[in-house]
């Protein structure tokens, strides 16, 4: 090891570093990364940027001498929260030579759970719509069923470690159709010797399979005596995995979805394309994936984001495939997500064509990205964007494409002649203008066969009202944005930051870890909130998602204590649409991570304390 030590930490608004090597380094080279664009402001000199990723010159280094340095975030309203804003994937770059650093401690912090509180009732989440108490409970070490309807289930039970749920010599268990009960609802009633399951359709089975799976688990085998009555709120129950940021392995993602089945989620949005990468290998444009889907040294794009010095990977075919199929044995939908037009850095990269070469603008993303947005005005931007968009619906039998369409930079495309060629010939006066002009003539082409699309709440934005074509928006910088979506026609799932952003920090400890734009959400902030706010949009709020962004994740396993305990509380908010109680919703969350103990999923213990 030719360092010997790398330490940061947090000082008011800077962040002091020290590095000690075990050999001399000749004009070394310090890359890394922060969670937005980087300076310096003492112990050597910025030479380079590239959004959160920079380089910085420092002085020759002496074999055993520490040598101190003190950075900052360049917008100064950016000040440290906690251990996910220090550098992240450092290394040092002596001409040729890479040395990467030693690792700061990164994800949330382990520490041993706390006692489980004892159970006062149902222990159930999502909480079911409707429990009516019995008298007694029943020993139950599976079901004497044997029936395909709960074959997904069984399989699920296996791979989280847990029990079997049917056959043997199980529980006498009856289960029947019921035309009464709506398709995806059931009614289970449990007397001290049975259980008996009625159903609306198959997705109904299956819900009443995992509500018994849950059950048996929390209430260590003895289950309440009781008649469960139950149905989902909304039609959309999603989560969002940012798999552009962070390269996550397809068993990860599979993982995952399991944790969303076993809470009755039904909707796993995948992100996998973004500035950072496009990783879905396509035939169309063989080129993107190739280009993109590697990030660091030599690359398109350099380690932003803890890439470090080489980073990435690509999903074939086949492992699309494997996630689809997975998820559909669950119940589960996979949304896949490209990126249009703006979020394209390394598409533009990769393809410099889809920009207007005369275009002089200097617009910048707030990640601090230039010349991340592709040109609608150029042919070949659509050449290309055409191919992707309908290749990927091809590949996803889900029949929605989400085409992101947000955070277009302030000023984009002011300074393109073919843009104002543009604008003159459609009528169109302003970026947003453009943009929902854009976003209608892809979605009008893809509603043309068959798919419909989705988008951002930006996706709405445009003279001539956004993207239209009966498109699905995502409302995330809160719900105003849904609400006025819903009033304009659009079907609306509200993923408000303030409450289902699991990127964002659980507390302001400054040992937490993660991002604090939106807010810090707790696991009560999951659901401390309305997802229906005004009852004149009722009809056009279909769900609710949770989003996991992954800026400052460098191993998989960082995700699970992100992510869990606080998706319980944002499938509780998307099962059941009433105010939930804070002391019941918290034990049963902590019985519930039990489950995901024996899966081998981390979850953060530190949700339950206070």
């Amino acid at each position: 090891m030719s360092i010997s030590s790398f330490t940061a930490e947090i000082r008011g608004a800077q962040i002091h570093c020290a590095l000690t090597p075990t050999r001399d380094f000749e004009h070394p080279v310090f890359c890394f990364s922060l969670m937005a664009p980087p300076d310096v402001v003492s112990g050597g000199t910025l030479i380079r940027t590239d959004g959160s990723y920079g380089e910085v010159q420092l002085p020759d280094l002496k074999a055993g001498t520490t040598h101190h340095f003190v950075l900052r975030y360049a917008d100064p309203t950016y000040a440290p929260r906690n251990r996910a804003w220090l550098p992240l994937g450092a290394y040092l770059r002596c001409g040729e030579e890479l040395v990467e650093l030693p690792k700061l401690p990164a994800g949330v912090a382990d520490q041993a759970p706390g006692p489980r509180p004892p159970i006062k009732d149902l222990c159930l989440v999502p909480k079911p719509k409707v429990w009516h108490p019995g008298h007694g409970s029943l020993k139950m070490p599976s079901c004497n069923q044997d029936t395909p309807l709960w074959r997904s289930v069984d399989a699920l039970a296996r791979r989280c470690n847990l029990l079997p749920l049917q056959g043997g010599d199980g529980i006498l268990t009856t289960l029947a159709q019921d035309d009464t009960i709506q398709p995806d609802g059931y009614r289970i009633e449990i007397t001290s010797d049975e259980i008996d399951v009625r159903f609306g359709g198959p997705q109904g089975a299956h819900y009443a399979g995992v509500t018994l799976l849950v059950l048996r688990e929390t209430h260590d085998g003895e289950i309440p005596c009781g008649v469960i009555e139950d149905h989902p709120r909304f039609e959309w129950r999603g989560q969002h995995l940012d798999c552009a940021r962070h390269f996550y392995k397809v068993g990860s993602i599979t993982q995952l979805i399991d944790v969303m089945a076993l809470l009755k989620m039904n909707r796993f949005h995948w992100h996998f394309s973004d500035d950072e990468a496009f990783r879905l290998e396509l035939q169309s444009v063989p080129d993107l994936a190739r280009k993109t889907g590697e990030r660091g040294e030599n690359r398109l794009v350099p380690g932003v984001f803890g890439g470090g010095p080489l980073s990435g990977g690509t999903y074939s075919r086949d492992d699309a495939k494997t996630v689809i199929d997975h998820a559909k044995d669950l119940f589960i939908d996979v949304l896949p997500e490209i990126e249009f037009p703006a979020h394209a850095l390394a598409f533009a990269r990769a393809f410099p064509e889809t920009r207007d070469a005369d275009d002089l603008g200097t617009e910048a993303s707030v990640q601090g990205y230039t010349q991340n947005v592709l040109n609608p005005a150029v042919p070949e931007t659509w050449q290309i964007a055409e191919a992707i968009a309908e290749e990927v619906s091809a590949i996803f039998p889900f029949g929605t494409l989400h085409l992101g369409a947000d955070e277009l930079p302030e000023g984009t495309w002011s300074g393109s002649p073919a843009v104002d060629r543009l604008k003159s010939e459609e009528g169109l006066e302003t970026s947003d203008d453009v943009l929902g002009w854009s976003l209608d003539r892809l979605a009008a082409k893809l509603a043309a066969k068959g798919i419909r699309c989705a988008g951002w709440e930006e996706a709405a934005r445009g003279k001539n009202g956004g993207i239209g074509n009966n498109a699905l928006l995502f409302s995330w910088t809160g719900q105003q944005a849904g609400i006025d979506a819903a009033k304009a026609g659009y079907d609306v799932v509200m993923s408000p930051a303030q409450h289902v952003y699991l990127d964002m920090a659980h507390s302001d400890d400054a040992e937490d870890w993660g991002a604090a734009w939106a807010a810090v959400v707790s696991l009560t902030d999951t659901i401390d909130w309305q997802v229906i706010p005004n009852a004149e949009i009722a009809d056009r709020v279909v769900g609710v998602e949770g989003t996991f962004w992954s800026e400052f994740t460098t191993q998989d396993h960082e995700m699970q204590p992100m992510i869990a305990p606080r998706i319980i509380g944002v499938a509780s908010k998307a099962w059941v649409d009433e105010s939930l109680d804070h002391p019941a919703f918290v034990s049963n969350a902590r019985h519930f991570c039990e489950i995901l103990t024996k899966m081998g999923w981390r979850w953060n213990s530190a949700c339950f304390d206070g």
